[in-house]
């Protein structure tokens, strides 16, 4: 891929208090990602995520221009990112891309890509930074992982969303706008990040449990959440939030995908065919929440 440039920094660890304010749902019980097959991948659909059979490949075919990158957050603390660039004549919003409770995956930079390729400067921050000496995309065991994962401090996870928003607004490519998706956990950290930020322009949440309704009063932005039907312990948390926000005159919206697992972004050769399907449908909808609010499209 052109402008891969890897950096490898030996930071300190940082605070592994887990703050009370973090998700409830930290998706122990998620589904570890499958194990690629020995046979060759069926490439996934133009214009839609890889998915993980072939993300890989997907990548390594990919003309954006992509790097990773040091930010800053306050003095004593940086997030690694990876950041990819759209190929437009104009400025492009930022869209924030929030890993799984997997770490910044391969697929993970996949989803960046894609956003890219639709037009937007995708960033996904590696929350992980710090916490391990792991400094390459699926190089932790799954088992460890969420256990870091599960240590992270809900306070330090929102300032370093915050630290890379501004980073990435600050480009002389972007625009000052930004948006924020997110899959599994790190849906979660999406609700989490519109009940933090006032100055957050749109959240798309992929099948991740909102936090307590009572803690919705503060968010100010949009918000869209995509959920596959067998996922009855995210889905359980659908209708308190959509009660909660139609009551304070707050913008939600919740779309349930038949027969569509969780985890279906990534796993789309899943279910029958009703996770691709769900894939198809999502993915347009997500790309028009961000034109809509990032945009005005």
């Amino acid at each position: 891929m052109r402008g891969l440039h890897v950096i490898t920094l030996a930071l300190p660890l940082v605070s592994c208090v887990r703050s009370a304010t973090m998700p409830a749902d930290d998706h122990a019980a998620h589904p570890a990602p499958a194990v690629p097959s020995t046979m060759a991948a069926q490439p996934s659909a133009a214009g839609l995520p890889a998915g993980a059979a072939d993300v890989t490949g997907r990548l390594a075919a990919s003309t954006r221009h992509a790097e990773w990158a040091m930010v800053r957050v306050g003095n004593d603390d940086s997030v690694r990112v990876w950041v990819v660039y759209p190929e437009r004549r104009t400025n492009a919003p930022v869209v924030i891309v929030v890993h799984e409770i997997f770490g910044l995956s391969t697929w993970i930079r996949g989803v960046a890509d894609q956003l890219a390729a639709d037009g937007f400067i995708a960033v996904a921050p590696d929350f992980l930074t710090g916490y391990t000496g792991t400094f390459h995309p699926d190089s932790l065991p799954v088992d460890s992982a969420r256990a870091f994962i599960r240590r992270l401090d809900a306070n330090q996870i929102q300032t370093r969303i915050d630290a890379t928003a501004r980073w990435a607004m600050a480009l002389p490519a972007a625009t000052p706008r930004y948006g924020i998706v997110g899959f599994c956990w790190g849906g979660s950290v999406v609700f989490n990040h519109a009940v933090h930020s006032p100055t957050l322009g749109a959240g798309v949440a992929y099948y991740g449990a909102a936090p307590d309704p009572g803690r919705l009063t503060t968010v100010r932005a949009p918000v869209l959440g995509l959920y596959g039907e067998n996922d009855a312990r995210v889905n359980a948390t659908i209708s308190p939030t959509d009660s909660a926000m139609r009551v304070m005159g707050k913008t939600y919206q919740a779309q349930i995908f038949p027969g569509a697992g969780h985890g279906f972004l990534r796993q789309q050769d899943a279910a029958s065919g009703a996770n691709l399907e769900a894939t198809r449908r999502a993915w347009p909808a997500t790309l028009a929440w961000f034109r809509r609010y990032l945009e005005g499209a």
